[in-house]
């Protein structure tokens, strides 16, 4: 473990078994005692249990209490120990808060939400904050001379905790949570379960990059799913995934919510219609150098505003341990991979492009979508008829996708692939042909067109309606290239 030359250890027995409880940094002021889960608080050399804490949430998470790492911060590699972790849970799901003990003595935040990990430290943010409830998504705000835009606006309670920690709320009690994110890839969440709120900043980071020793071994992560009935027609549900918030009945494809737990009230709606996936649920392949399983499916339409004419396209959702979650796209225009960013991009005020990570991309779509079909296990609460308004963005380097729900804003990013990458990538050569699309070419920046090139449209335009006319009696008939969604809905946000 990384430790300062000048940093104490404490250590004393547990007020409620008397097993050794320790402290590693001087600014923890709070633990949780490993054999009989007694909350304890630190005041000088005496420790005072507080009560029990709740038994954690099984994550499925490769991290535990004793991994260790490195960071690079201000341009250099500093170790880390993870000492102790919140979760916590919110509107939009169940996250995690790791203790970093850094080798200067300080503590930092490695957050972790459905696969997604965010490195952050606490700032002062120069000014007072305004009440939790004063915050609205959308709207853009400074701290510290820099824009941020509010992404998610909600609350959140403690359900467990675990080791060393600086800061322990109440378990259970409701408070503010408020998340900015910045056009190049900052994150900054303001906890309103301290007074004053506690503010950190930080960025998204690979567990790869993080050169992590001490995870969990395969063999120690449990597979065992959870299985129930059906609630509508009795069959055998199997959940494989501990972030499912809903999955679908494999007999009679009904809707089901886990927000309340397995053993809780389930909630089912019936679904009628079904759209069948191309490419099966549990199907397994790799993807941009990640191998990934399918675990979800989704079909979505949408409308533009003041148009009657309707576009579907459907979304597959990628699943894998380290790198959590993605959605692979199938629309008209070909198929896309595309991830939730930790930062927001900034929109013109015009609402034609955005900036992101110092690109551009024009805007090319503006819709309303809505979701009409699922199948397999999702980590938000998915339901049918759930509706966001989007808008989908593209440039030379790939896309982008922004999609609005009253409580959060979630963008987007990624690449489109080729039709052959995606049936390679899960074996599926028998059905290359149905999963044909048209494959993207080489981007091309919007520019004036050339006197050539306008005669030559011209000239074909000419050709086209002497062709038309000729074809008397003949029905028209329509037809709309959809761009479809380039993300998916994600409930899940950031949550650090």
């Amino acid at each position: 473990m990384a430790e300062s030359a000048t940093q104490r250890h404490y250590r004393a027995p547990c007020p409620g078994c008397g097993a050794p409880v320790e402290f590693r940094s001087a600014q923890s002021t709070h633990a949780v005692c490993g054999y009989c889960q007694s909350t304890v608080v630190r005041s000088g050399d005496v420790l005072t249990r507080l009560g029990k804490m709740a038994e954690l949430f099984d994550d499925h998470s490769p991290l535990q209490p004793m991994a260790s790492g490195r960071i690079t911060l201000d341009g250099k590699e500093v170790p880390f120990t993870l000492i102790g972790r919140l979760q916590y849970k919110g509107d939009a799901g169940v996250w995690t808060e790791w203790a970093a003990f850094l080798e200067d003595g300080t503590l930092a935040t490695l957050g972790e939400d459905n696969g997604a990990y965010v490195f952050s430290r606490p700032i002062d943010p120069g000014r007072e904050l305004p009440e939790a409830a004063r915050w609205s998504i959308g709207t853009t705000t400074a701290i510290n001379g820099k824009p941020y835009s509010v992404a998610y606006a909600g609350q959140a309670q403690l359900i467990s905790a675990q080791g060393e920690l600086s800061k322990l709320p109440p378990l259970g009690q409701p408070f503010g949570m408020v998340e900015l994110r910045s056009s190049d890839g900052e994150v900054l969440s303001i906890d309103y379960g301290h007074t004053p709120p506690r503010v950190e900043r930080g960025r998204a980071v690979l567990l790869e990059d993080l050169q992590l020793q001490g995870l969990k071994g395969e063999s120690a992560k449990d597979e065992k799913g959870r299985q129930f009935n059906c609630p509508h027609c009795g069959a055998p549900v199997q959940v494989q995934l501990a972030s499912t918030k809903s999955i679908t009945c494999g007999s009679c494809a009904s809707i089901i919510d886990l927000g309340s737990g397995v053993g809780g009230e389930l909630r089912s709606a019936m679904q009628d219609e079904p759209v069948r996936p191309i490419i099966p649920l549990g199907a397994k392949g790799p993807l941009q150098g990640v191998h990934w399983q399918v675990v979800g499916f989704q079909h979505r339409m949408g409308v533009a505003p003041g148009d009657d004419e309707h576009f579907g396209w459907s979304e597959y959702l990628l699943y894998n341990q380290k790198r959590g979650f993605a959605f692979l796209v199938d629309s008209e225009e070909g198929w896309s991979m595309v991830r939730p960013t930790t930062g927001a991009p900034q929109m013109a005020a015009s609402g034609r492009s955005a900036t992101y990570l110092g690109t551009t991309y024009q805007l090319k779509y503006s819709y309303l979508a809505e979701t009409t079909y699922v199948l397999g296990e999702f980590y938000w609460q998915v339901e049918r008829g759930q509706k966001t308004s989007n808008r989908d963005f593209e440039s030379a380097k790939g896309l982008l996708s922004m999609e609005q729900s009253p409580n959060e804003i979630t963008w987007s990013s990624g690449d489109k692939l080729s039709s052959d990458t995606v049936v390679k990538a899960f074996q599926l050569e028998d059905k290359k042909d149905v999963l044909q699309r048209d494959d993207p070419g080489p981007f091309v920046a919007k520019s004036g067109l050339g006197c050539g090139t306008i005669i030559l449209i011209a000239v074909i335009i000419l050709i086209l309606l002497i062709i038309l006319g000729n074809c008397s009696g003949s029905p028209g008939s329509g037809y709309r290239s959809s761009g479809g969604s380039f993300g998916g809905y994600s409930s899940g946000g950031g949550h650090k």
